[in-house]
């Protein structure tokens, strides 16, 4: 595909999520029909794709419409490309620029605030109250793409060998200040999958604001430890590597678990599921990690469409289900064990607030510890507590 023709494809794509398809079905379907596409031309539009998902108001205010093809003139205005060379008419390209689009394209845009930003208008006073100074540099950074993190397994290795053998596949990488085990990929992330470091377990893709959630836990060698709401497993793994022992791991979904076997095999870690029905029978744990449901607003580079499908309905019925997520795991915890509660959310009304929301419903418990990582430190935005019973 020429670079023509994959802004045409990301257009129809875009097209299709404006009118209420989910981003990931609208790629997918546009990949089943596109059977010439390559690897390379799949991932290129999903580039673009994401990209306008992430500057979605200013991309649209850039380009002169709220269109498919609007955000992606948007996109190239943006990048301060020459238009004419990718909306050309050509066969399989967008068709050529307007005298209207034209016009647009030469005058200046002045943009509100919250649409020069991507922030959803009516969720602009919560995130103002939440982040404060930091509002404009946080929006600032979810526009931008996210970037690839690794956790260095330790049961495998440490840091230092984990980089030793990225780099001898010519992954470059570097160590991250925001984890112990964090590393951050600088080039080649799309062969991650296909290395020995990956497929033999040395390290595993997680976010390093992630794995410094679970550093900050505490943890030790021989504790009963529960991750409530493990989804996929990542804090599992990773608390598995910090204890060299086992971990249980719950979620209501026990669907969102089924990878976590072979993960777990990969990385030589102990990870016992746990449904339901068997979560009432065990024994108390010393510690119990709730990662709790949450806006997902501190990985809106990861997931920008989630950004635009919250609603204000969405985000109360969430901090319900976060409430009585905290009260079940808080009967699980053994006396003088530790409740740690955490979201990707950058909402106060999520973080600090359920916290308080927790302690007056339940005023046995005491909060030893608070902590907020930002996306402009350079990884997701994430909340952590650390509760005990008093």
């Amino acid at each position: 595909m020429t670079p023509a023709a994959r802004v045409q494809a990301a257009i129809e794509v875009l097209e299709r999520i404006e009118g209420g398809m989910p981003a990931e079905k609208a790629l997918l379907g546009w990949a089943r029909s596109s059977r010439f596409a390559g690897s390379g031309d799949r991932a290129a539009v999903r580039d673009h794709v994401f990209d306008a998902l992430r500057c979605w108001r200013s991309y649209a205010a850039l380009g002169g419409a709220a269109t498919g093809r609007g955000r992606m003139l948007g996109a190239s205005r943006a990048r301060g490309d020459a238009p004419e060379a990718l909306f050309d008419g050509a066969r399989h390209s967008p068709a050529t620029i307007t005298a209207q689009e034209r016009a647009h394209l030469a005058a200046p845009v002045t943009m509100p605030q919250t649409v020069a930003l991507d922030c959803p208008d009516w969720l602009a006073p919560e995130l103002c109250r939440s982040l404060g100074a930091d509002f404009v540099p946080v929006m600032e950074a979810l526009r931008r793409r996210a970037p690839v993190h690794l956790r260095a397994n330790l049961l495998k290795c440490d840091r230092e060998a984990a980089l030793a053998a990225l780099q001898a596949e010519d992954i470059a990488a570097r160590p991250s200040p925001i984890a112990g085990t964090a590393i951050e990929v600088a080039g080649n992330p799309r062969r991650l999958r296909r290395t020995r470091a990956f497929t033999e377990g040395l390290v595993e893709l997680q976010d390093a604001a992630s794995q410094a959630v679970v550093e900050a836990l505490r943890l030790a060698p021989g504790q009963r430890v529960l991750d409530y709401c493990a989804g996929g497993g990542g804090k599992a793994l990773a608390m598995a590597a910090r204890i060299g022992g086992r971990v249980h791991a719950h979620d209501a979904d026990a669907h969102r678990m089924a990878d976590l076997p072979g993960r777990a095999a990969r990385a030589g870690a102990q990870i016992e599921r746990l449904d339901a029905a068997i979560l009432e029978r065990q024994p108390p744990f010393d510690l119990v990690l709730v990662d709790a449901p949450c806006s997902g607003s501190g990985s809106w580079r990861r997931t920008p469409e989630a950004k635009w499908r919250l609603s204000p309905e969405r985000l109360g019925q969430l901090q319900q289900l976060q409430e009585s997520i905290l009260a079940r795991a808080s009967r699980l915890v053994a006396p003088g064990g530790w409740l740690a509660y955490a979201t990707c959310s950058l909402l106060e009304s999520e973080n600090e607030s359920a916290i308080a929301r927790f302690r007056h419903a339940a005023p046995g418990w005491k909060c030893t510890a608070q902590r907020r990582w930002s996306p402009s430190a350079g990884a997701d935005g994430f909340f952590l507590a650390i509760l005990t019973p008093a």
